[in-house]
């Protein structure tokens, strides 16, 4: 196996690529080839490599960082921790079982080291499985703009992203679906969703799906600026913006914020930011996909069964189940349609 570096354009890699392919033995090698042979030999643990995947599909700084150190091996050297204290409980529970008669068994004082043993390591995977998830450092915080018609939704969405993203009409009802903008805000990953105008009286069927998606999209929101009312706030932690500021006088609650103009743009940047770090793993972090945080709350679940069980022979069962939940978040069982699935998305030479 071997992996070349050419100088030059695409005709002289494709050059490069017709010679060696008529050379006897030789092929291309596959979508994330490399990695995989990496993996199969030892060398990276499954945690390594979707931290690589992430790395090379980061697109903010968050997003590198948080990948970097899952691809670095920090979370697998926790795991490896996990996995020599469950080692160690077994052999006690073991001991305590098959050898309680022995004298140098003390099976008075074994049982509560043992407990005490289980209850420090469920607390440190509960503080693990409480951390932020890849998913939301990935997709994006997801930010939602609500209001009735007419509230400005439109024109503070493309203020936001930079951009005419969203059609801009003073007619109410312009907006009747869902528009979905990705954007990268100092570093931070933000989905931002424009939403039909919130209205109880309208006729118009279509409009009335959007109003039903928009209140669908505010109930999966992680931020939601409210463009409304502030007596019809949709929930407590939704921040209430006073929006065109520029056309009236007034003294409406909330940021006083105008698109135009730009007045309440930093503050509502910064506010954005803020929100989103309590969110997102910080500075040396790093944050658990799906199927992680499915294997680690496997384990917590095992280490609590085995806390609140009385017979030692359930206790070891317990203990062997989690430490079957720990092999695989490391890849050393049951997960060969999953790698199938993660290599491909790989490039070639990777």
């Amino acid at each position: 196996m071997a992996e070349l570096h050419c100088h030059g354009g695409r005709a002289v890699v494709a050059a490069v690529e017709e010679a060696l392919g008529a050379l006897p033995g030789f092929r291309q090698a596959e979508a994330g080839e490399f990695t995989r042979r990496a993996f199969d030999n030892g060398r990276m643990d499954l945690n390594a490599v979707e931290g690589l995947s992430d790395l090379l599909a980061a697109e903010t700084q968050t997003q590198r960082r948080a990948a970097l150190m899952m691809a670095e091996g920090h979370f697998s050297r926790r795991i490896e921790g996990w996995r020599n204290q469950l080692l160690t409980l077994s052999a006690m529970a073991e001991a305590a079982l098959d050898f309680s008669d022995e004298d140098d068994v003390p099976d008075a004082a074994i049982e509560a080291q043992i407990g005490d043993g289980i209850r420090a390591l469920a607390m440190e995977v509960a503080s693990i499985l409480a951390a932020p998830n890849a998913e939301r450092l990935r997709d994006g915080i997801r930010v939602v703009l609500a209001g009735p018609p007419n509230a400005g939704k439109s024109t503070l969405l493309n203020a936001l992203v930079g951009r005419d993203a969203a059609i801009v009409s003073d007619i109410a009802g312009t907006t009747r679906d869902r528009i979905e903008v990705p954007a990268a805000i100092g570093g931070t990953a933000f989905l931002f969703t424009d939403t039909a105008g919130l209205r109880d009286d309208s006729g118009d069927t279509i409009e009335t799906i959007g109003i039903d998606r928009a209140r669908a999209a505010m109930d999966a929101a992680d931020i939601i600026l409210w463009l409304g009312a502030a007596e019809d706030l949709p929930r407590d932690d939704a921040l209430l913006i006073a929006a065109q500021s520029d056309r009236a006088d007034d003294r409406r609650p909330g940021l006083p914020l105008s698109a135009h103009t730009g007045e309440g743009m930093a503050q509502l940047t910064k506010y954005l930011l803020d929100r989103a770090a309590t969110m997102l793993p910080g500075e040396g972090d790093f944050a658990l996909h799906s199927r992680q945080r499915q294997a680690v709350g496997q384990v917590e679940h095992n280490l609590l069964a085995a806390d609140g069980a009385r017979d030692l022979l359930v206790i070891a069962e317990e203990l062997r189940l989690a430490r079957r939940a720990v092999d695989t978040l490391t890849g050393q069982a049951g997960t060969e349609d999953m790698l199938d699935r993660l290599f491909s998305g790989f490039c070639i030479g990777k």
